[in-house]
This record gives C-alpha cells, sequence and structure tokens, in this order.
C-alpha cells in the first residue's frame, strides 16, 4: 500500500468508525428501524446505549490508555548528556489557526513545553521538530511553521531549531527527521511525543534505524478513582477514542511493516 493511500484511508474511514460516531450513527439506525416497526431496530439502539454508559460509568477510557502511557516510563534521572532531541506534531490546531490568525494548540501541547525545558537543560543539545500538515483538508500552514512562530516566542533561537515540515504521520516523522539530522552511532536522543503515542512512535524509530530514548509527555491517566472519575464525560470519550485508535495504529503499523514489533517494549 502506497504512502499517500494508507494516509488518506486512515483519515477517511477513521470518521465513520470512531467509536462516539459508530455509536451515535448505530443508536439512529435503531431508533428508525424501531419507528419503521423493526423489533431489531432495539439491538443497534441498545449497543449504543450500552457503550455510552459504558464510558460514562466505567473507567473504559483509561483502561484503555494505561497500557499505552506505561509501556515506556520516563527515566528516573535525565541523563547527564543528550546529543539531540525530537519533538514530534500533533499539538497544533491547524484548522482554528488557520482561521483566527495565531497559533492554537490542542490537549498534546506539552510535547512543544517540554521543547523549551530540555532546550535550556540542554544548551549543546541539536533539536528538531517534525510536523507537516496532519488533516485531509488543509491550507498552507505546517506544524512546523506554527511551532517556530512559538518556540522563537518563548525564547529558544530559531537557528537551534531544525524544522522538518514534510512529515503526515508518525513513519515519516521517524524516516524524513532521520535522514535529515544523520545521527552519529552512541548518540543519546530523546523521543518527546504522547506518552499513549509512544510505544508506536519508538517502533517506528527502530524500524527506522534510529534507537531513541522515549521522554513521555502528555499523560491522561492515573491509577486512583480521582483520576478515573474526574474527568466529563465529552472528554473520557475523547480519551477512549484516542487509546483505540493507537491500538489499532499499532496493529497497522506492523501489517505494513513500519514498526519493529506489535506492541514494542523498553
Amino acid at each position: 500500500m502506497s504512502e499517500q493511500l494508507s494516509y488518506v484511508l486512515s483519515k477517511v474511514l477513521w470518521f465513520p468508525l470512531r467509536p462516539g460516531t459508530f455509536a451515535l450513527l448505530l443508536g439512529w439506525l435503531g431508533l428508525w428501524a424501531l419507528w419503521r416497526r423493526r423489533r431489531w431496530g432495539r439491538w443497534p439502539l441498545l449497543a449504543a446505549l450500552g457503550f455510552y454508559t459504558a464510558v460514562f460509568a466505567t473507567p473504559l477510557s483509561q483502561w484503555v490508555l494505561i497500557p499505552l502511557e506505561e509501556r515506556f516510563p520516563r527515566p528516573a534521572a535525565a541523563p547527564a548528556r543528550v546529543d539531540g532531541v525530537v519533538v514530534l506534531g500533533g499539538m497544533v490546531d491547524q484548522t482554528i489557526t488557520e482561521a483566527r490568525g495565531i497559533p492554537a494548540l490542542n490537549g498534546a501541547a506539552e510535547r512543544l513545553t517540554e521543547m523549551v525545558a530540555l532546550a535550556r537543560r540542554y544548551p549543546q543539545a541539536r533539536l528538531v521538530f517534525t510536523g507537516g500538515q496532519g488533516s485531509l483538508v488543509h491550507g498552507g500552514l505546517t506544524e512546523a511553521d506554527v511551532a517556530r512562530a512559538l518556540l522563537t516566542a518563548m525564547g529558544v533561537p530559531p537557528e537551534r531549531v531544525t524544522y522538518e515540515e514534510a512529515a503526515r504521520n508518525t513513519h515519516q516523522n521517524a524516516v524524513l527527521t532521520r535522514a535529515l539530522m544523520r545521527p552519529g552511532p552512541g548518540e543519546t536522543w530523546l523521543l518527546v511525543t504522547s506518552a499513549s503515542h509512544m510505544p508506536r512512535a519508538v517502533g517506528v524509530f527502530r524500524k527506522a534505524g534510529w534507537e531513541v530514548l522515549a521522554w513521555p509527555v502528555n499523560y491522561r491517566t492515573g491509577r486512583s478513582l480521582v483520576v478515573w472519575y474526574d474527568a466529563p464525560f465529552p472528554e473520557r470519550l475523547a480519551q477512549f477514542e484516542t487509546g483505540l485508535r493507537e491500538w489499532l495504529g499499532l496493529l497497522a503499523y506492523r501489517a505494513m511493516g513500519r514498526t519493529d514489533a506489535l506492541f514494542p517494549a523498553p
């Protein structure tokens, strides 16, 4: 399967099949069938209600995310020397940014703020941000464009950061950035991305021939009941969809030979 085709399919198929949308479609199908006096309509309606109830009443979203987020724990002590830092895109809301003319970030903004912290902790390290157009329908603005403006405004000199602006998915993040930065043998490179995305990201970088040290951010889970039930229902639904998409991404990337294992481990 070509790179472009797999990218388009991942975007097009996810829209109707994402759990919240699919459950809503099932519910409407059930209601339509019951209105037409079709007894089978109760089953899709019950399935839809059952799914929404499970997300609302149980820590389902946490159970899906916890194995992903805890697969690559952050090192207890920061390395004494770091040769480079790779930060993956995914934190920019490109649609709102283009509509309003100022940078808009989503829930993964910690990827960018962590880059600023690491730039100050390791003043000699090479820094690279990788992110192009993440949406299927987009304008001319890339994530790298937005990151450049924000990092410069936060005091990171523009000449310190290399911006890779062609990657549209995690696989391209690894392949294009490795070709751009040419890491040397024995160098220590930190990989910064969301904790739930780290297993797939590390697997892709390994497959590309680049051994990186996981430096996860943007945690969304915990081990207490307060964490499990604190988030409102829409947020829990979004967390469940994020986790499910990562699991599906792991399966798809393994099937396409883009990762070194089905569930990469430290």
